[in-house]
């Protein structure tokens, strides 16, 4: 497994020898799996505390969801949603903020209350803006693989060559970023589980995960909770699972093992807790 230094303000992290967990902390009243249970203010900041007490490398905070069908929010009403939260995290935990934005303004003044990472599940391509930001601010970007938007991703997926254009578009993406200035150590791709892909194109992806990480970056995955879980659990075990049964648990570590033992550098997962101890085991063995 090929790793990789990210280093960011005052923050160093090691990807590779052992999994990196970024934890989930979305704002917003409408995410598919917890919306509206961090909603306000009080609730948010507990949960960043737990997610980083429960043993998160990186918090990733959203205020806008992006679960099949959703709409966009206004960038005022995202920057209430997230600001005020980082603004009192990052005096409380000793771990990198990324903010989850596709809207650079969103971004900069995240940047600016103490964050230090994006993540852009457009890649850049909703607001180019967000690449001069990344470059001038020196910050390490996610960039994520989806087909369409939230509001049309899962109406009918349909690839010609489902790996090979998912490693092209990245490909394409990292080179248009590198373009804008941004530091090739500073880019990590994202294929994007659930984002424009059926069950079947989501269990291939993972499957085919080298094809991915031969384009040379660290390699995010984000399978926490996602649909395909509970349609395949639903499928194998013949009856309606929902996403609080502690089966979508038992499925989100499944597919982060096979992530891991793919080559997967970063998982992003809603359930810190659960999954650190699973990880440091799927690391052992891996790296035997």
């Amino acid at each position: 497994m090929q790793n990789y230094t990210l280093e960011f303000n005052r923050f160093r992290l090691e990807l590779g020898p052992e999994t990196c967990i970024m934890g989930v902390l979305n704002t917003t009243p409408d995410s598919f799996s917890d919306g509206g249970r961090f909603d306000t203010l009080e609730t948010a900041v507990a949960q960043g505390l737990n997610l980083a007490k429960g043993g998160a490398h990186i918090l990733d905070i959203g205020g806008e969801s992006s679960r099949p069908f959703s709409g966009s929010v206004s960038e005022q009403e995202e920057l209430d949603r997230v600001i005020p939260v980082i603004e009192i995290l990052v005096k409380e935990i000793d771990i990198p903020i990324s903010i989850d934005t596709v809207k650079s303004n969103v971004a900069r003044a995240a940047l600016n209350a103490g964050a230090t990472m994006i993540n852009d599940i457009s890649a850049f391509e909703k607001d180019p803006a967000m690449a001069d930001l990344a470059a001038q601010k020196d910050v390490p970007c996610v960039l994520m693989h989806m087909k369409g938007t939230p509001e049309n991703m899962q109406v009918n997926p349909d690839y010609d060559d489902l790996m090979g254009e998912i490693r092209n578009y990245l490909n394409a993406r990292a080179q248009f970023a590198m373009g804008k200035g941004v530091a090739k150590e500073k880019i990590i791709l994202d294929p994007g589980i659930g984002f424009g892909k059926t069950v079947e194109h989501n269990l291939v992806l993972i499957n085919h995960l080298e094809q991915i990480i031969d384009l040379g970056f660290p390699i995010l995955m984000g399978p926490s909770r996602k649909s395909f879980i509970q349609k395949t659990l639903n499928q194998k075990e013949k009856t309606s699972i929902n996403m609080d049964n502690v089966k979508m648990e038992y499925g989100t570590l499944a597919a982060a093992a096979a992530s891991i033992l793919r080559g997967a550098h970063i998982v992003r997962v809603h359930d810190v807790e659960k999954i650190i101890s699973f990880t440091h085991i799927i690391d052992a063995i891996r790296n035997a």
